[in-house]
Protein backbone atom coordinates (compact mmCIF):
# COMPACT_ATOMS: atom_id res chain seq x y z
CA UNK A 1 0.00 0.00 0.00
CA UNK A 2 2.74 2.45 0.78
CA UNK A 3 4.96 1.74 -2.04
CA UNK A 4 1.95 2.36 -4.45
CA UNK A 5 1.01 5.46 -2.50
CA UNK A 6 4.56 6.63 -3.15
CA UNK A 7 3.95 5.92 -6.69
CA UNK A 8 0.87 7.61 -7.28
CA UNK A 9 1.65 10.77 -5.63
CA UNK A 10 4.95 11.41 -7.11
CA UNK A 11 3.82 10.74 -10.01
CA UNK A 12 0.67 12.33 -10.59
CA UNK A 13 2.33 15.61 -9.01
CA UNK A 14 5.38 15.05 -11.48
CA UNK A 15 3.25 14.83 -14.29
CA UNK A 16 0.86 17.89 -13.03
CA UNK A 17 3.96 20.20 -12.52
CA UNK A 18 5.46 19.07 -15.99
CA UNK A 19 1.67 20.04 -17.61
CA UNK A 20 1.37 23.22 -15.35
CA UNK A 21 4.34 24.45 -17.33
CA UNK A 22 2.76 24.15 -20.51
CA UNK A 23 4.57 21.58 -21.99
CA UNK A 24 3.43 19.30 -24.98
CA UNK A 25 1.05 16.06 -24.36
CA UNK A 26 4.69 14.19 -25.48
CA UNK A 27 7.06 15.95 -22.82
CA UNK A 28 4.49 15.20 -19.70
CA UNK A 29 4.59 11.64 -21.05
CA UNK A 30 7.97 11.47 -20.96
CA UNK A 31 8.46 13.08 -17.23
CA UNK A 32 5.75 10.69 -16.21
CA UNK A 33 7.62 7.50 -17.73
CA UNK A 34 10.77 8.60 -16.43
CA UNK A 35 9.38 9.33 -13.04
CA UNK A 36 7.93 6.06 -12.66
CA UNK A 37 11.67 3.69 -13.52
CA UNK A 38 12.97 6.25 -11.27
CA UNK A 39 10.82 5.81 -8.63
CA UNK A 40 10.79 2.48 -9.18
CA UNK A 41 14.75 1.71 -9.09
CA UNK A 42 14.87 4.36 -6.26
CA UNK A 43 12.07 2.47 -4.32
CA UNK A 44 13.80 -1.28 -4.66
CA UNK A 45 17.65 0.09 -4.22
CA UNK A 46 16.44 2.24 -0.83
CA UNK A 47 14.64 -1.00 0.46
CA UNK A 48 17.09 -3.45 -0.20
CA UNK A 49 20.07 -1.09 1.42
CA UNK A 50 17.80 -0.87 4.03
CA UNK A 51 16.74 -4.64 4.43
CA UNK A 52 20.58 -5.39 3.68
CA UNK A 53 21.30 -3.80 7.09
CA UNK A 54 18.95 -5.69 8.93
CA UNK A 55 19.83 -8.56 7.71
CA UNK A 56 23.35 -7.86 8.58
CA UNK A 57 21.95 -6.85 12.56
CA UNK A 58 20.25 -10.41 12.70
CA UNK A 59 23.14 -12.40 11.09
CA UNK A 60 25.45 -10.65 13.64
CA UNK A 61 22.73 -11.40 16.60
CA UNK A 62 22.30 -15.13 15.61
CA UNK A 63 26.25 -15.56 15.44
CA UNK A 64 26.28 -14.20 18.91
CA UNK A 65 23.77 -16.68 20.23
CA UNK A 66 25.65 -19.49 18.42
CA UNK A 67 28.32 -18.67 19.72
CA UNK A 68 26.78 -18.39 23.63
CA UNK A 69 25.37 -21.29 22.73
CA UNK A 70 28.55 -23.32 22.53
CA UNK A 71 30.19 -21.77 25.28
CA UNK A 72 27.16 -21.68 28.34
CA UNK A 73 24.53 -23.92 26.79
CA UNK A 74 23.38 -24.47 30.73
CA UNK A 75 23.62 -20.16 31.08
CA UNK A 76 21.28 -20.17 27.53
CA UNK A 77 18.84 -22.73 29.33
CA UNK A 78 18.43 -21.16 32.80
CA UNK A 79 18.08 -17.80 30.60
CA UNK A 80 15.47 -18.63 28.31
CA UNK A 81 13.87 -20.38 31.37
CA UNK A 82 13.51 -17.13 32.55
CA UNK A 83 11.92 -15.18 29.46
CA UNK A 84 9.10 -17.73 30.20
CA UNK A 85 8.92 -16.97 33.36
CA UNK A 86 8.52 -13.00 32.67
CA UNK A 87 5.81 -14.32 30.27
CA UNK A 88 3.63 -16.44 32.93
CA UNK A 89 4.87 -19.61 33.12
CA UNK A 90 5.84 -21.17 36.74
CA UNK A 91 9.94 -21.72 37.21
CA UNK A 92 9.40 -25.86 36.96
CA UNK A 93 6.94 -25.92 33.84
CA UNK A 94 9.44 -22.88 32.35
CA UNK A 95 12.54 -25.03 32.68
CA UNK A 96 10.86 -27.76 31.40
CA UNK A 97 9.88 -25.66 28.44
CA UNK A 98 12.88 -24.23 27.77
CA UNK A 99 14.47 -28.22 28.02
CA UNK A 100 12.34 -29.23 25.48
CA UNK A 101 12.25 -26.64 23.10
CA UNK A 102 16.65 -26.10 23.01
CA UNK A 103 16.82 -29.91 22.35
CA UNK A 104 14.52 -29.39 19.35
CA UNK A 105 16.17 -26.53 18.14
CA UNK A 106 18.29 -24.33 20.49
CA UNK A 107 19.03 -21.44 18.29
CA UNK A 108 15.72 -21.33 16.92
CA UNK A 109 13.76 -21.09 20.65
CA UNK A 110 16.93 -18.57 21.37
CA UNK A 111 16.44 -16.29 18.18
CA UNK A 112 12.54 -16.60 18.32
CA UNK A 113 12.02 -15.60 22.09
CA UNK A 114 15.39 -14.16 22.84
CA UNK A 115 16.41 -11.37 20.03
CA UNK A 116 12.68 -12.09 18.39
CA UNK A 117 13.40 -12.62 14.95
CA UNK A 118 11.09 -15.48 14.00
CA UNK A 119 12.34 -17.76 11.15
CA UNK A 120 9.67 -16.39 8.72
CA UNK A 121 10.15 -13.35 9.36
CA UNK A 122 14.16 -13.05 8.87
CA UNK A 123 15.42 -9.84 6.36
CA UNK A 124 15.14 -10.61 2.88
CA UNK A 125 16.54 -7.93 0.77
CA UNK A 126 16.20 -8.99 -2.64
CA UNK A 127 12.26 -9.87 -2.43
CA UNK A 128 11.73 -6.46 -0.37
CA UNK A 129 13.87 -4.94 -3.40
CA UNK A 130 11.54 -6.48 -5.96
CA UNK A 131 8.07 -6.05 -3.88
CA UNK A 132 8.67 -2.65 -3.24
CA UNK A 133 9.42 -1.67 -7.08
CA UNK A 134 6.52 -3.62 -7.92
CA UNK A 135 3.85 -1.71 -5.75
CA UNK A 136 5.54 1.50 -6.88
CA UNK A 137 5.43 1.01 -10.00
CA UNK A 138 1.74 -0.04 -10.07
CA UNK A 139 0.72 3.16 -8.33
CA UNK A 140 2.71 4.95 -10.92
CA UNK A 141 1.53 3.42 -14.04
CA UNK A 142 -2.60 4.98 -12.65
CA UNK A 143 -1.85 8.52 -12.95
CA UNK A 144 0.68 8.13 -16.46
CA UNK A 145 -2.21 5.72 -17.65
CA UNK A 146 -4.33 8.46 -17.34
CA UNK A 147 -2.40 10.94 -19.09
CA UNK A 148 -1.47 8.62 -21.77
CA UNK A 149 -4.95 8.18 -22.77
CA UNK A 150 -5.76 11.56 -22.18
CA UNK A 151 -4.19 14.06 -24.52
CA UNK A 152 -6.22 17.03 -23.73
CA UNK A 153 -4.95 20.05 -22.41
CA UNK A 154 -6.44 19.75 -19.08
CA UNK A 155 -4.69 16.20 -18.50
CA UNK A 156 -3.50 17.70 -15.23
CA UNK A 157 -7.16 18.14 -13.89
CA UNK A 158 -7.82 14.82 -14.72
CA UNK A 159 -4.65 13.56 -13.41
CA UNK A 160 -5.20 15.30 -10.12
CA UNK A 161 -9.24 14.15 -9.93
CA UNK A 162 -8.35 10.44 -11.26
CA UNK A 163 -5.14 10.25 -8.74
CA UNK A 164 -6.99 11.31 -5.27
CA UNK A 165 -9.87 8.90 -6.49
CA UNK A 166 -7.09 6.09 -6.16
CA UNK A 167 -5.15 7.56 -3.08
CA UNK A 168 -8.57 7.76 -1.03
CA UNK A 169 -9.55 3.73 -2.01
CA UNK A 170 -5.98 2.62 -1.39
CA UNK A 171 -6.64 4.64 1.56
CA UNK A 172 -9.84 3.51 2.72
CA UNK A 173 -8.96 -0.54 1.92
CA UNK A 174 -5.74 0.05 4.26
CA UNK A 175 -7.46 1.56 6.77
CA UNK A 176 -10.20 -1.06 6.73
CA UNK A 177 -7.39 -4.07 6.67
CA UNK A 178 -6.20 -2.40 10.21
CA UNK A 179 -9.06 -1.68 11.92
CA UNK A 180 -8.70 1.96 11.65
CA UNK A 181 -11.51 4.31 10.57
CA UNK A 182 -11.70 4.47 6.94
CA UNK A 183 -12.59 8.53 7.32
CA UNK A 184 -9.55 8.92 8.81
CA UNK A 185 -6.96 6.98 6.12
CA UNK A 186 -9.26 8.81 3.36
CA UNK A 187 -8.66 11.94 4.62
CA UNK A 188 -5.06 11.26 5.59
CA UNK A 189 -3.66 10.13 2.33
CA UNK A 190 -5.73 12.96 0.22
CA UNK A 191 -4.60 15.45 2.29
CA UNK A 192 -1.01 15.24 1.81
CA UNK A 193 -1.50 13.95 -1.44
CA UNK A 194 -3.47 16.86 -2.58
CA UNK A 195 -0.79 18.94 -0.59
CA UNK A 196 1.99 17.52 -3.10
CA UNK A 197 -0.24 17.75 -6.53
CA UNK A 198 -0.76 21.32 -5.26
CA UNK A 199 3.02 22.47 -4.60
CA UNK A 200 4.50 20.77 -7.87
CA UNK A 201 1.52 22.40 -9.58
CA UNK A 202 2.46 25.78 -8.38
CA UNK A 203 6.49 25.46 -9.52
CA UNK A 204 5.53 24.47 -13.32
CA UNK A 205 3.65 27.38 -13.01
CA UNK A 206 6.10 29.35 -11.73
CA UNK A 207 8.65 28.50 -14.37
CA UNK A 208 5.90 28.22 -17.28
CA UNK A 209 8.46 27.17 -19.33
CA UNK A 210 7.81 24.85 -22.62
CA UNK A 211 9.81 21.57 -22.29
Amino acid sequence: MLGANDGIVSTASLIIGVAAANSDHGAIIVAGTAGLVAGAISMAAGEYVSVSSQADIENSDLQLERDALSNDYEGELVELSEIYQQRGLDADLSLVVAKQLMVHDALGAHSRDEIGIPEFSQAQPIVAAISSALSFSIGAALPLLTALLYPASNVALLVAILSLFFLASLGAVSAYLSGAKITTGVVRVTLWGTLAMVVTALVGVAFDVVV
